[in-house]
């Protein structure tokens, strides 16, 4: 189970991450205009975050196991979509079916984990999770690069196809089902959840192109805040909620949440600009972009495993709040040092603190979360801690592009470095944010939830 889910996990992350260094080439292969290429970024970004609440409820009511392997399958198949596109319209609707497979993933991946440990193992098992996971983030950007200078871009997807087809059926034939407390789906709640994170995202999505005031984006944000608004009232009264909101009265699960928020808001948008700056500011092709970022993501790989280890024994707090402070203190690090002259070595050490930082929080909030709630509510609570964390990344992005935009362009590397510069300490009160978040989870041990 935690070896099918890991791989699962990091399929998944890895394409929300490898499209980027693959743009230019698919904009000259396709005829891309710059809206078409944004669109191929951020279409798979809005269907994962639209569908997750409605991916975890569908594996309470027909298996997660079922859904899971459902999931894994309609990804590799986008993949393939993606890989042969004639054009960059076949392109995006190829994007938003993976969005919409990995939503069946994600969740699914984290509940079916949860019930497969017992409290005791599972921040290890979390920790191993997250470490797996963690290898897409050095790995997507080096791996884009290589692919496009090596071989062609439509093999970034071409390598989905074979690892689905595996995953599915080593999930099918390997794994052992598990369901929800709720045999009835909560319909209402679905089509509110799904149209309140619709419209939140794509006013997230497109708030900077169109403007922050504008009608094309205020509408969307404010219709989707109105039924994010209707979801919770119905919630409330709803005889089979989709996410029942006493759980929130867990100090330890709303706490996790809102960490995840802003660690994912604060380290995608890290990531999206990190990438950039070493091309555009400091004149890195894709590939030793890719190379620069490697120092950085490795810590992903190795500091889970020992924060999840940890722990059980010193509680999720001291790592959520020391990851996130360490992380932000390193952006602002960052942002003091960037610009168009330095040399490579002098942000290394950064990037690598922001790394371990990033990796310290991950399996601490996931635990935080997960062992909050009692086994048979597991899927409900992954939901919402995916769906938050893509809503963060969504916040987290649109927010460090509006700083960028008020100080830097892409007129020259010297403008560039300055709007970076911004840019990074969003980055930093952002992770500040989640550490605060991070100091309201309560210290002591984690044990199992009593079944209510």
């Amino acid at each position: 189970m935690l070896g099918i889910t890991s791989v699962a996990s990091l399929m998944v992350v890895l394409d929300a991450l490898v499209v980027a260094t693959a743009l230019t080439a698919i904009k000259s292969d396709l005829g891309a205009s710059v809206a078409e290429l944004e669109w191929t970024v951020n279409a798979y970004g809005l269907s994962f975050a639209v569908l997750l609440m409605t991916a975890a409820a569908a594996g309470d009511r027909w298996g997660r196991r079922r859904v899971f392997a459902a999931g894994v399958t309609l990804f590799a198949a986008a993949s393939l979509l993606c890989a042969v596109a004639p054009g960059v319209e076949v392109l995006i609707a190829g994007r938003v079916l993976q969005g919409a497979g990995a939503a069946f993933v994600m969740p699914l991946a984290l509940a079916l984990l949860g019930a497969a440990f017992p409290a005791e193992l599972r921040p290890k098992a979390l920790g191993v999770f997250a470490s797996v996971s963690g290898v897409a983030v050095p790995l997507g950007p080096l791996l884009g690069g290589a692919v496009v200078e090596g071989i062609s871009w439509p093999w970034i997807f071409w390598i989905n196809v074979p690892i689905g087809a595996a995953l599915a059926y080593f999930a099918l034939t390997r794994t052992e089902e598990s369901h929800g407390p709720d045999p009835a789906l909560d319909v209402p709640g679905l089509v509110l959840a799904g149209a309140g994170s619709f419209g939140v995202v794509w006013g997230l999505v497109q708030g900077n192109s169109a403007g922050w005031t504008s009608v094309a984006v205020l509408g969307p944000l404010v219709a989707g805040l109105v039924a994010l608004g209707a979801f919770v009232a119905w919630q409330r009264r709803a005889a089979h909620p989709m996410l029942p909101l006493h759980l929130f009265r867990s100090r330890r699960f709303a706490a996790g949440n809102a960490v995840i928020f802003f660690h994912w808001a604060s380290a995608l948008g890290a990531v999206f600009f990190m990438a950039q700056f070493l091309q555009e500011g400091l004149g890195y092709g894709p590939l030793a972009a890719g190379l620069g970022l490697v120092p950085w993501g490795l810590t992903t790989t190795v500091v889970p495993q020992l924060a999840g280890r940890l722990v059980r024994r010193f509680g999720e707090r001291p790592f959520i709040v020391g990851g996130l402070g360490l992380h932000a203190l390193a952006m602002l690090w960052i942002a003091l040092v960037a610009g168009p002259a330095i040399g490579y070595w002098v942000i290394a050490v950064p990037l690598v603190l922001s790394g371990t930082g990033i990796a310290m929080c991950l399996p601490a909030a996931q635990s935080a979360v997960l062992t909050s709630v009692a086994p048979r509510l597991l899927g409900k609570a992954s939901g919402a801690f995916s769906a938050l964390r893509q809503l963060g990344g969504a916040f987290g992005v649109a927010l460090l592009v509006a700083g960028f935009s008020l100080t830097g362009s892409y007129a020259s590397s010297a403008e560039f470095s300055a709007g970076f510069a911004a840019a990074a300490v969003v980055s930093a009160v952002l992770g500040a944010a989640g550490a605060l978040a991070g100091s309201l989870v309560p210290r002591r041990a984690t044990k199992e939830p009593s079944d209510v």
